[in-house]
């Protein structure tokens, strides 16, 4: 834990061993037919079922957006909720997956804004699924959301993309947007990552000039090498 500790008061020192980390799309693909996603859980995460009252905040029929959505079951947990949901996900066999798994029907389009891009739509419910990179898509293909849920998406984009990743998710931020964002913090000596570790102090360089950021959650266990925190932040756009 001293490890740990003095990592924290450090931030470069701490994102060094990770900064030049670079998972290739392909990767993240290999990983879904290889069957090495321990990121996905079989059920609604417990940080949402939590918070999920201060994610819709008095409101009905929020929009939902999942960067790398992969299957997640909180998609559907929601939609059943009467929300609506847009994902993106790079796996097409993720994405399969969720429908299949949870017995729903769907169509297949391209996107004809998004080159190479299709989008898989839920014949039941709200739910519609981008399988493309994050990176190409944007506010003009499906506006912008009520509420963001990024359970793994920001620990999983290459350290050297999160500056490009802050500017997106921003841009798809409704004036009313809450943002839930799960990070996490261990030492990045032992572990290349992903997940990849991301210190507080970063979180507030990449949104605190744009959205103000509440820490609702902080959570420290052992794992089998060490010890790693799980933080919890709720973000919403400053008003002008």
């Amino acid at each position: 834990m001293p490890l740990l500790k003095k990592k924290n008061n450090n931030r470069g020192s701490m994102l060094e061993p990770q900064a030049d980390r670079v998972m290739a799309l392909s990767e993240w693909e290999d990983w879904w037919h290889d069957g090495k996603i321990r990121f996905h859980l079989p059920q609604v995460h417990e940080v949402l079922e939590k918070n999920i009252d201060k994610v819709i905040n008095g409101r009905t029929g929020v929009r939902f957006f999942f960067p790398l959505c992969g299957k997640a079951v909180d998609m559907k947990w929601l939609a059943d909720l009467g929300h609506s949901v847009v994902g993106v996900e790079i796996s097409e066999k993720g994405i399969r997956d969720f429908f299949e798994e949870n017995n729903m029907t769907y169509s297949v389009e391209t996107v004809a804004s998004l080159p190479g891009a299709k989008v898989f739509k839920s014949s039941e419910k709200n739910i519609s699924l981008y399988q493309c990179d994050l990176f190409n898509f944007s506010s003009s293909i499906e506006g912008q959301f009520g509420a963001i849920w990024d359970r793994g998406s920001l620990v999983a984009i290459n350290p050297r993309d999160r500056e490009k990743y802050a500017a997106l998710i921003t841009t798809l931020m409704a004036t009313d947007c809450r943002y839930i964002l799960n990070t996490l913090l261990y030492n990045p000596e032992l572990y290349k990552g992903p997940p990849f570790v991301v210190p507080e102090e970063q979180v507030h360089i990449l949104f605190g000039s744009r959205c103000s950021i509440e820490l609702l959650h902080s959570v420290s266990d052992m794992t089998d090498r060490d010890y790693r925190t799980e933080n919890v932040h709720l973000l919403t756009p400053k008003t002008s």
